[in-house]
């Protein structure tokens, strides 16, 4: 109902449960601005809101627009409009780029202005939602500031994996299924820990897995896709350990699987630098979960690392980031093959 509508004078900050049940209860805010990159879960928000106006309601009082490709001008004329024969209007905005400090490829005029005076009175019977699918918003615009005081914000920038746990197995329960905590690290481990991913997978494992209702380690093994991350996690432990002949054949796998030789080797590089990285830092005393804020990369990341970091010295690690970066600059310089160049540094590095 339209009383349920609180008007926002001050920004308060909730997480994804708690927006959920707050949607799912009806007891709704006037507006929203969701951040973050987890989409699965920016996903599941999106549909929960959309359920909010009945379905025969929706082609009158729901509209979604893409900052990307149409003006902001259009949005907020359609926030400012009396539902039709309805309580409530859904108006979601996407993509607001100018909220961050990018620049957009499409010459778009956005008035920031209209939507500046639209915070400072919403309309009552309107849900507007903005989600903004980035990493930071820009902190020294007005409007981000003006937002950020009056709008409901949930960050979904990252999950950490107990909360990926969390969310993994309650889904599962509610479906009637069970995991136990071996299948589930292997899981999080296929994935790199992100929740996106193991969504996306967790259909087709639960229909394999449908009789006895019990998620296993071959279901995920053979169901799962490994993330780029992942495979080269795995290159990498193969290159310390100096196993040559596997190495250069799951280098060979993911040129085949159609990964290009500079991507590869760019998460390559990137992994031996986080290694180098995660390796310094913790002498000085981080905690994964400092580390996995001070390098913004996903803490199961930092976990893996740490455990690598156990069982190699600087010297090797230094080592192999140096031969992988002159792999690098002859991708760019030279017509020599990828596999040749991959395979000459483990030859000289083994």
């Amino acid at each position: 109902m339209v009383a349920n509508l609180k008007l926002i004078w001050r920004g308060e900050q909730v997480n994804y449960y708690e927006i959920s049940d707050q949607v799912k209860n009806r007891n709704l805010k006037s507006l929203y601005l969701i951040t973050g990159k987890q989409e699965y879960l920016i996903d599941q928000l999106k549909n929960q809101f959309i359920n909010v106006i009945p379905k025969d309601e929706r082609t009158m009082n729901f509209a979604s627009y893409d900052m990307e490709t149409t003006p902001l001008d259009d949005a907020m004329n359609d926030a400012m409009s009396a539902p039709f024969f309805g309580e409530h209007r859904l108006v979601i905005i996407n993509n607001p780029l100018f909220l961050t400090g990018e620049k957009s490829k499409n010459k778009i005029d956005h008035d920031i202005d209209s939507l500046l005076k639209y915070i400072q009175k919403p309309m009552p019977s309107t849900i507007l939602v903005i989600i903004a699918p980035y990493e930071k918003l820009d902190a020294r615009k007005k409007i981000v500031k003006q937002l950020k005081k009056a709008a409901v914000q949930v960050d979904l920038q990252s999950v950490n994996e107990f909360e990926t746990k969390q969310y993994v197995n309650t889904f599962l329960n509610q479906h009637g299924y069970q995991i136990d905590s071996r299948v589930m690290d292997q899981l999080i481990q296929r994935t790199d820990g992100q929740l996106s991913a193991i969504m996306s997978d967790l259909p087709k494992v639960m229909i394999y897995c449908h009789q006895d209702k019990q998620i296993t380690t071959n279901a995920v093994n053979s169901l799962v896709t490994k993330t780029l991350n992942q495979n080269i996690f795995t290159l990498v432990d193969m290159v310390l350990r100096k196993q040559t002949t596997y190495a250069v054949s799951l280098y060979q796998e993911l040129i085949m699987e159609g990964q290009s030789s500079i991507q590869i080797n760019a998460v390559l590089l990137g992994q031996f630098r986080l290694l180098l990285q995660v390796l310094v830092l913790s002498k000085y005393g981080y905690s994964q979960g400092k580390l996995a804020s001070a390098l913004k990369v996903h803490p199961f990341r930092v976990k893996l690392a740490m455990q690598t970091i156990r069982k190699y010295h600087f010297t090797e690690l230094k080592r192999a980031f140096l031969g992988l970066s002159d792999i690098e600059k002859q991708l760019k310089s030279t017509n020599e093959s990828p596999e040749l160049l991959f395979e000459m540094f483990m030859l000289k590095f083994a």
